[in-house]
């Protein structure tokens, strides 16, 4: 990407590398596989069930996924899905498969659908997804693509700065590395003009499965947990405190359910009339026929 230092993880090494079938399907997941690459982890297009897929090779010799729904067979171009599917699979380690993100449109009407769906075939979800679950299992330092993210910058200033003033300068700040991102999260809800993002960085709290308010809740319940441990009446009452901060939370979730859809349906007021400006994107790929993939091992 432009301005970061960071090579690219190198191409794959096998003889498909130098067609011109491989070339066109490597391009049309370039939107996948350049921000990957540039995290370092080395990509490969393979084919899976019934579509083209990407493989993702990670630290640990497991590996991601990353496959348009296969069945039944899409009928959109490689590249182009309705949505995306990431797994995370081990050869050997069968217990570590997991279901990272799904976007794909649900086949089952009465299965409630993933909050990620809304988002289909959009690539910056997906990556931002696998970011964070791999940071979590700690495969993945910080993204490249995360340097100018408020949420970051404001974790690598506050680090920065108590590294130059040392102990005197936690005991006078504080080392409030959590409490500095959600206000960076606040600061950038703050200058958007845009309901949509608004709605975006919502559902970075309200997300009823990985959002803030869901981890805040765990968090007090671990912490009543920690305090039974202590064996002692007043761990026990103070363990009721944290049990009735977690569900106040999620109550506090379940009222404010629909408010990012609310904010997203809002409309800002209009805007004086700019002159429409130049296009400066590339032409879009021509559809290129093909030929019948010949079946690869699926791993």
């Amino acid at each position: 990407m432009p301005g970061d230092a960071s090579p690219l993880a190198p191409l794959p090494d096998h003889r498909d590398v130098h067609t011109s079938r491989w070339e066109v399907l490597w391009q049309r997941h370039a939107h996948l596989t350049t921000p990957l690459r540039q995290r370092g982890l080395e990509c490969d297009i393979e084919f899976g069930l019934s579509a083209y897929i990407v493989r993702v090779s990670l630290p640990d010799d497991s590996y991601l996924i990353i496959s348009p729904p296969q069945e039944p067979p899409p009928d959109r171009l490689p590249g182009d899905p309705e949505g995306w599917i990431v797994t995370r699979q081990h050869t050997e380690r069968h217990e570590l498969f997991e279901l990272i993100y799904d976007s794909a449109p649900s086949t089952d009407p009465s299965a409630p659908e993933r909050p990620e769906a809304r988002h289909g075939g959009s690539a910056s979800h997906l990556i931002e997804a696998v970011d964070q679950r791999l940071i979590q299992l700690g495969l993945l330092a910080v993204p490249p693509s995360s340097a100018g993210d408020p949420l970051v910058s404001a974790v690598k200033q506050r680090g920065a700065h108590q590294a130059q003033h040392g102990a005197a300068g936690k005991e006078q700040h504080g080392a409030y590395l959590y409490g500095d991102a959600l206000l960076a999260l606040t600061d950038r809800l703050n200058g958007t003009d845009s309901h949509v993002e608004a709605a975006e960085l919502l559902h970075q709290i309200l997300d009823p499965t990985d959002g803030l308010l869901e981890r805040l809740g765990e968090f007090f319940e671990a912490a009543g947990e920690k305090a039974k441990e202590a064996e002692e009446d007043d761990g026990f009452d103070l363990s009721y405190d944290f049990a009735d901060a977690a569900a106040e939370i999620r109550n506090l979730g379940e009222v404010l359910h629909v408010a990012e859809e609310r904010m997203r349906s809002l409309t800002a007021p209009p805007q004086p009339h700019r002159p429409a400006a130049l296009s400066t994107h590339a032409p879009a790929l021509p559809p290129t026929a093909l030929p019948p993939a010949r079946p690869r091992h699926t791993r």
